[in-house]
C-alpha cells in the first residue's frame, strides 16, 4: 500500500539516502499534475542541503521530434505514451546507474519551441539522487513497464480531474491556443492520456497530494 507523503517528509526522506551509491526516484503523474513543479521544487530542497546532490531528469526530453511525428500520423497525440522514445530514456538511467562518467548530457524538452534540446543539462558525479519526472513512468504496460526496476523510490502525485482539466486549460491558454483548440487538446490527448495513467499505473510507494 502507498504511503502519504508530503514534499517536506519526501525530502527529508532522500536527504538521508547513503552517497555511495546513486538513488533513482520516479514522480509520476497525469498531465497537469505538477510533476515538473514538484521535481523542480523536490531538486532544489535536496540541494540547499548539499550542493550538488540531486539532479533532474525530464521524461520530456524523449519526446520524438515534431517531423516523426508528423511522419507516422500522430502529430495530434504528441504526449502520448507512444510518442516517445522510451528505449532512449531507458539506456539513459541504465548509463546513470553505471556512474562511471563524469559528467552526462541529458535532453530537455523546450515548451516554447516544442523540441526536445539534446545536451542540454550536464549530470554531474556529485549528484547522487536523480530526479526522474514524467507522465508514465510507472505505466504498467511495455515498452514502459521496463524502466521500473531503474527507480529506488517512486511518487505519485494524485489530482483530481477538475483541478487538471483547469490547470491544462490555463497551459494552453498562455500558448495562445483558441478555445476550440484547447477543448480538442483536453478531450482526444491530454485528459485521455491523466485517465491511461491513473487507470495503468503500478501503485507507487509514495502518494503525493497536490
Amino acid at each position: 500500500m502507498s504511503q502519504r507523503m508530503d514534499i517536506d517528509g519526501l525530502t527529508g526522506l532522500l536527504a538521508e539516502q547513503p552517497g555511495d551509491e546513486r538513488c533513482f526516484v520516479a514522480i509520476a503523474g497525469a498531465p497537469g499534475a505538477g510533476k515538473s513543479t514538484v521535481a523542480a521544487a523536490l531538486v532544489e530542497r535536496l540541494n540547499a542541503e548539499r550542493s550538488g546532490a540531486a539532479a533532474l531528469l525530464p521524461m520530456d526530453g524523449f519526446h520524438y521530434d515534431d517531423e516523426l511525428l508528423r511522419a507516422r500520423g500522430s502529430l495530434a497525440r504528441k504526449g502520448a505514451p507512444d510518442t516517445f522514445d522510451v528505449a532512449g530514456l531507458r539506456h539513459m538511467l541504465i548509463r546513470l546507474r553505471d556512474d562511471g562518467e563524469r559528467d552526462v548530457a541529458v535532453p530537455v524538452f523546450d515548451r516554447s519551441l516544442e523540441i526536445a534540446r539534446a545536451g542540454a543539462r550536464l549530470i554531474g558525479p556529485e549528484a547522487r539522487i536523480i530526479v526522474v519526472e514524467g507522465n508514465y513512468l510507472l505505466l504498467d504496460e511495455p515498452p514502459w513497464d521496463t524502466l521500473r526496476p531503474l527507480f529506488d523510490k517512486t511518487v505519485m502525485l494524485e489530482v483530481p480531474e477538475p483541478v487538471l482539466r483547469a490547470r491544462l486549460e490555463d497551459r494552453w491558454r498562455g500558448f495562445a491556443l483558441s478555445p476550440e483548440e484547447i477543448t480538442r487538446k483536453l478531450e482526444e490527448n491530454d485528459l485521455p492520456n491523466g485517465r491511461r495513467v491513473i487507470r495503468n499505473s503500478v501503485a507507487a510507494e509514495f502518494v503525493l497530494d497536490t
